[in-house]
């Protein structure tokens, strides 16, 4: 299944890419978008023709395609590129074709239509994920023409379903198809490198590494079913709001991980704040009032969280049910588990029983290693007044699948965003789009990181 690109020699890491690199980023992420791929998460999803679309400038580069599916149509692409240097370790590069549904009643421009209006292009996964699948296939397909490889062997995952359960995607992958990514020990994907203008005109680019475990729940209490208009003591409905409204409104601890600590020692010293985060008694919620607009990516991530999102009871208003059910969306801190299932225990209490409904690992990496060095090299090599600092993502990605093979995750997909662009709000949002500026930001860093890490 690895690819060889046939060609010999490499480009200086200086060459950077070409003008038609820059032109393919803009139109694989147009077309892409055009793809629909909406992701529901009722199995009705069919990635295929994204993955044909992406196998096809592959193979057109040279390099081959694996095309791999659990279920019919929720297809997923491999493929490698050997490196310069055999003794390396490999890279895996991974992004979702997938993405969440969209109405195009909401929207100013239709979802996927792809349209390029004064140079931003529009549509569901302009940010969520198609623009870092155009990247990859321009910056390799870059690769190609010129001759130039990387030091590493990289591994490419296009996967399906990451926007719901990622069993047809990366899971299946990691699970069943392991030889396509032997050597792999370290992975990049997407939020992260991306401009965070934290005020004053300090340009930040959190680069993820960690992300909170995942601990969607599902709460039921039961009672005696009756009369709506008889007295009962053993309303499941009663007993389930209790819990409901105990775990909506429970204050969880502070519980900062290494990954969390570096990105409040950064981000104090940028602020210019002499706080030592070390201390026992730093007041962190304190800190995070003073960062301004910086606390924004940091405060979901220094403790464990559990919000209530669904409820469902009952079947006639004068009628007492038997049960009642709720969920929640928990999210959990790297070594926050127990505490967290302690915690659900004692705010549940004996009378509502809990499960876990979808349940993933948090994941850590480090932040003083030679390749985290190369993705803050490679960013500030084309924003030399950027700041690089680590975080840890509050939601999860296709990293927590890939970590299972011993892969070390990274949120690094580059993007150079205007002042007043709201890249996290545009996740799973309304009016979705990425400027052709950012794209070619992001190809450039990309393709430099690729070749150097």
């Amino acid at each position: 299944m690895a690819e060889k690109n046939g060609q010999e020699g490499a480009a200086g890491h200086g060459a950077g890419v070409d003008r038609q690199a820059l032109d393919e980023v803009v139109r694989f992420t147009s077309d892409l978008i055009r793809i629909d791929t909406s992701n529901a998460g009722d199995g009705t999803c069919r990635e295929r023709p994204a993955a044909e679309y992406v196998a096809e400038r592959l193979a057109d580069a040279g390099i081959e395609p694996t095309l791999l599916e659990r279920t019919r149509g929720r297809t997923n692409v491999v493929a490698r590129i050997e490196g310069t240097d055999p003794a390396a370790d490999a890279l895996l590069v991974h992004g979702h074709l997938d993405v969440v549904p969209a109405e195009p009643a909401d929207w100013t421009v239709h979802p996927f239509s792809g349209e390029v209006v004064d140079d931003v292009v529009w549509g569901r996964g302009a940010i969520d994920m198609k623009n870092m699948d155009a990247m990859v296939l321009a910056a390799v397909r870059h690769w190609a023409r010129t001759g130039a490889r990387p030091r590493r062997d990289i591994v490419l995952a296009f996967t399906a379903d990451e926007e719901a359960s990622a069993e047809d995607g990366s899971g299946f992958l990691a699970d069943r198809h392991a030889p396509l990514f032997a050597g792999c020990t370290e992975g990049i994907s997407e939020s992260g490198a991306f401009t965070f203008h934290a005020g004053g005109g300090m340009q930040l680019y959190p680069i993820a590494a960690g992300e909170r475990g995942t601990a969607w729940l599902k709460l039921t209490a039961r009672g005696r079913a009756g009369h709506g208009s008889k007295v009962n003591h053993d309303n499941a409905v009663s007993r389930l709001a209790g819990a409901v409204a105990r775990i909506g409104e429970h204050e969880w601890p502070v519980r900062l991980t290494p990954t969390v600590r570096a990105a409040l020692r950064e981000l104090a010293t940028l602020h210019g704040l002499d706080v030592d985060v070390d201390a026992p008694d730093c007041d962190v919620d304190a800190l995070l009032g003073k960062l301004g607009p910086s606390a924004k990516f940091v405060e979901p991530t220094v403790r464990n969280s559990a919000n209530p999102t669904m409820l469902s009871a009952g079947y006639k208003v004068n009628v007492i049910p038997g049960s009642a059910v709720a969920h929640v969306d928990g999210r959990v801190v790297p070594g926050g588990e127990a505490e967290f299932r302690t915690t659900l225990d004692e705010l549940t209490g004996p009378e509502v029983d809990w499960e876990y409904h979808h349940r993933e690992v948090a994941l850590q990496a480090p932040v003083d290693t030679p390749t985290y060095a190369a993705m803050r090299a490679a960013v500030e090599r084309f924003d030399p007044d950027g700041h690089v600092v680590p975080y840890c993502m509050s939601g999860g990605t296709d990293a927590k699948q890939f970590s299972r093979l011993g892969i070390t995750g990274y949120g690094f997909s580059p993007l150079k965003l205007p002042e007043g662009f709201d890249y996290q709000a545009l996740f799973h949002g309304v009016d979705e789009r990425v400027p052709v500026g950012g794209l070619h930001f992001g190809v450039r860093v990309l393709d430099h990181f690729l070749r150097a890490a």
